[in-house]
């Protein structure tokens, strides 16, 4: 059996991986492909960062 790997990023990564959503104009899947990341991770940390700063998400795509 193979064992499950889960890779944590920093919270600076995070965070500047959820800037590059707000700034670039580019879709949350777009730029976890370019950041060689899960689309699905990258979609969680945004809208949780978004939903502590009592804001609706928008650009999830």
């Amino acid at each position: 059996m193979g064992s499950k790997y889960t890779k944590r990023y920093t919270e600076e990564f995070k965070r500047d991986a959820i800037a590059l959503v707000d700034s670039s104009g580019k879709t949350v899947t777009a730029i976890a492909r370019e950041l060689g990341i899960s689309s699905e991770s990258l979609r969680g940390w945004y809208r949780k960062a978004k939903a502590g700063q009592g804001q609706e998400c928008c650009k999830v795509s």
